[in-house]
C-alpha cells in the first residue's frame, strides 16, 4: 500500500497531466457532441479536409520515401565525389521550418517569381511550368521539408549493415539491385517506418505550410473556426478527429516494431564503401546537389536577397522587439522544459515500476500531438478555471476584468511544457541511463541521499543531457508557430508570428528577415548532429 502512494509515482503522474488534460479535453468533445457543428461540418467543411488529409499524407509518405531511401543508400553505402560533404549537408533541411521553404518556394517559382520571369525573358513563355499554388505543390514542399527525418534513420541503418547485406545477397546469386530490395530494404525497414512516421505526424501537424499555400488541411480549419468563426465548439471538434488520426499513426508504429526485430550479433564495424566510378559517380553527385539546392541551398539564398533589399527597411526596432520575444519565450521554455524533464526521468530513475513508466510514457506523447490541438486543449480547462477564479476575485477585480490567467505567458509556457517535454526527456533520459547504479551506492554510502544525491551526483552528470534538451527546445520554440499564434499574450509577437502575418498579406520578401533568424538558430541542432561522427 505504501508502494503505490511512492511521490515519484505521483510526480510523475501530475507531469503526465500536462499532455493527457488537453487531450481528455479534446476527446471529451467526442463524447458530448454539438449535433448542429457535426452538421456544419460535414456539409460544409468535412469531406474536403478528409479528402484533402488522406491526399496530403499519401504524397508526402510516398515523396519523402522516394528521397530519403535512395539518399541514404548512397551516402552510407557509396564513394562518390563529395560524399562527405552532402553526408551531413542533407540534413541541413531540418534547420528550415516547413512554412520557411513553403513561402521562399513559392516566391521563387510562383507566375511573378524570378524563375518564372526569366524563362519568360528567355523563351517567351512560361506557361508549361506546373501552378506551385496546388496540392502537388504543397506535397513537393512538405516532401522536401521532411524527408530528412527518413533520411537520417534509413543512413544509420544501411551504415551498419549496408554493404554486408550486398555481400549476402551476392552469395545468393542477387546483382546490387536485387541485393538492396530483397535484403538490405527489408532490415533496414523498422527504421524507415519510424522516419515515415515522424514525417506523417509532422504533416498532419503543420500549419504554416497548408496556411499559405491556403491548403485546407485540420490544423488550418481549427485556427479558422475559432479565430475566424469565432466558434470554439467547432475547433474542438475537428481537433478530436485529427488527435484521432495522430492515435491511429502512433498505433501503426508501435505495431509495426512489434512485429519485426531485426537485430546483429556484436558490435557494427565501419565497412568499406562500395566505389561509384565515372559517370555513376557523378550522376549520384548530382542527384544530392540536386536535392539539397531545391530543398536548401535555393530557398536561404532567395531569403539572404530578399533580407538584404528590405534590411535597411525592415531592421528597426520592431523586428528586434520580435527577436526579444522570440529569445524570452525559448528560453524561457528551455529552462521550464528541462526542469522537468529532470525531475521527470529521476522519478522513473528512483520509482521503475510499470505505472511510473506509463506516466512518463504519456507525458512524452505530446510531441505527436499537433500545435493547434494542443493550443485548443490547453486553453479550454484555463478558460474554465479563469471563470472560477474570476467569480472568487470578483470583488478584489476592476469591474472591466474579463481574465486573470487567460491571455498571459502561463498559458503559453504550459502548452510549450506539454508539445515538447518529449524533446527535452529523451536527452535527459539518455544521459539518465549512463549514470550506473554501482556510482548510486558508492554516494550513498558516503552519506547523500534524496535531493542531495541528485544534487551532487546526478546534476553534475547530467549537464550534457540537461544543455541538449534546452538547446533542442530553444530551437523548437523559436520555430514554433501555431501555439504560439493562438496562445500568445496580447503584443507578444514572435518571428514566426511575423512572418505568418506578412505572408498572409503575401509580403514574401518582408518575411525574409525574421525567416533568415530561425534558420540561424535552427542551425544549432543540424550542426549537433553533425558532429556525430557516425558513419563518416
Amino acid at each position: 500500500m505504501i508502494r503505490s502512494l511512492s511521490p515519484w509515482r505521483g510526480l510523475a503522474f501530475g507531469v503526465s497531466l500536462l499532455t493527457v488534460a488537453p487531450l481528455l479535453v479534446i476527446l471529451w468533445s467526442l463524447l458530448a457532441p454539438d449535433w448542429e457543428v457535426w452538421r456544419h461540418l460535414y456539409d460544409y467543411t468535412l469531406p474536403e479536409l478528409l479528402l484533402n488529409t488522406a491526399y496530403l499524407t499519401g504524397g508526402v509518405g510516398a515523396g519523402v520515401l522516394l528521397l530519403g531511401v535512395p539518399l541514404a543508400w548512397l551516402t552510407a553505402v557509396h564513394d562518390f565525389p563529395g560524399r562527405r560533404f552532402f553526408h551531413w549537408a542533407l540534413m541541413l533541411p531540418l534547420a528550415m521550418p516547413a512554412y520557411v521553404l513553403a513561402f521562399s518556394q513559392l516566391g521563387l517559382f510562383d507566375f511573378t517569381g524570378p524563375v518564372q520571369t526569366w524563362l519568360r525573358e528567355r523563351f517567351g513563355d512560361s506557361s508549361w511550368v506546373p501552378n506551385i499554388r496546388s496540392a502537388p505543390g504543397v506535397i513537393l514542399v512538405m516532401s522536401l521539408a521532411f524527408y530528412p527525418y527518413v533520411y537520417l534513420l534509413a543512413r544509420n541503418a544501411f551504415a551498419t549493415m549496408g554493404r554486408r547485406a550486398l555481400e549476402v545477397g551476392q552469395s545468393l546469386g542477387l546483382s546490387r539491385w536485387q541485393g538492396f530490395r530483397r535484403v538490405a530494404l527489408p532490415m533496414a525497414r523498422p527504421w524507415i517506418a519510424g522516419g515515415l512516421m515522424l514525417a506523417l505526424m509532422e504533416t498532419l501537424a503543420d500549419f504554416g505550410t497548408v496556411a499559405i499555400f491556403n491548403f485546407d488541411a485540420f490544423t488550418s480549419a481549427i485556427y479558422k473556426a475559432w479565430f475566424s468563426l469565432f466558434s470554439l465548439p467547432a475547433a474542438k471538434q475537428l481537433a478530436s478527429l485529427l488527435v484521432l488520426m495522430v492515435l491511429l499513426l502512433l498505433w501503426l508504429e508501435q505495431r509495426s516494431r512489434g512485429r519485426r526485430a531485426y537485430t546483429q550479433a556484436g558490435k557494427a564495424a565501419p565497412q568499406p564503401r562500395l566505389r561509384l566510378e565515372g559517370a555513376a559517380g557523378w550522376v549520384a553527385a548530382a542527384a544530392c546537389a540536386l536535392v539539397l539546392t531545391l530543398a536548401f541551398a535555393l530557398p536561404f539564398g532567395q531569403l539572404l536577397v530578399w533580407a538584404g533589399a528590405h534590411l535597411a527597411e525592415d531592421l528597426d526596432a520592431d523586428f528586434f522587439g520580435h527577436v526579444a520575444n522570440s529569445l524570452l519565450l525559448a528560453s524561457m521554455a528551455a529552462v521550464l522544459v528541462a526542469f522537468i524533464a529532470l525531475l521527470l526521468s529521476y522519478a522513473t530513475r528512483r520509482d521503475p515500476t510499470r505505472w511510473t513508466r506509463l506516466w512518463s510514457r504519456l507525458a512524452t506523447l505530446g510531441y505527436a500531438v499537433p500545435g493547434t490541438v494542443l493550443a485548443v486543449g490547453v486553453f479550454v480547462p484555463v478558460a474554465w478555471f479563469d471563470n472560477l477564479l474570476l467569480d472568487w476575485l470578483r470583488p478584489w477585480l476592476a469591474e472591466d476584468a474579463s481574465a486573470v490567467v487567460k491571455g498571459t505567458l502561463l498559458v503559453l509556457m504550459l502548452a510549450y511544457a506539454a508539445r515538447f517535454l518529449a524533446v527535452g526527456h529523451s536527452a535527459v533520459d539518455a544521459a539518465m541511463h549512463r549514470i550506473s547504479r554501482s556510482q548510486e551506492e558508492a554516494a550513498r554510502n558516503m552519506g547523500y541521499s534524496g535531493l542531495r544525491l541528485l544534487a551532487r551526483l546526478h546534476l553534475p552528470l547530467l549537464r550534457g543531457g540537461l544543455f541538449t534538451a534546452a538547446l533542442m527546445v530553444f530551437v523548437d520554440v523559436m520555430k514554433e508557430m501555431p501555439i504560439t499564434l493562438m496562445t500568445r499574450p496580447y503584443g507578444w509577437d514572435t518571428l514566426a508570428v511575423r512572418i505568418f502575418n506578412l505572408t498572409t498579406e503575401g509580403e514574401w520578401e518582408r518575411a525574409a528577415l525574421p525567416a533568415v533568424a530561425i534558420v540561424l538558430a535552427g542551425l544549432l541542432p543540424v550542426w549537433v548532429l553533425s558532429r556525430q561522427k557516425d558513419a563518416v
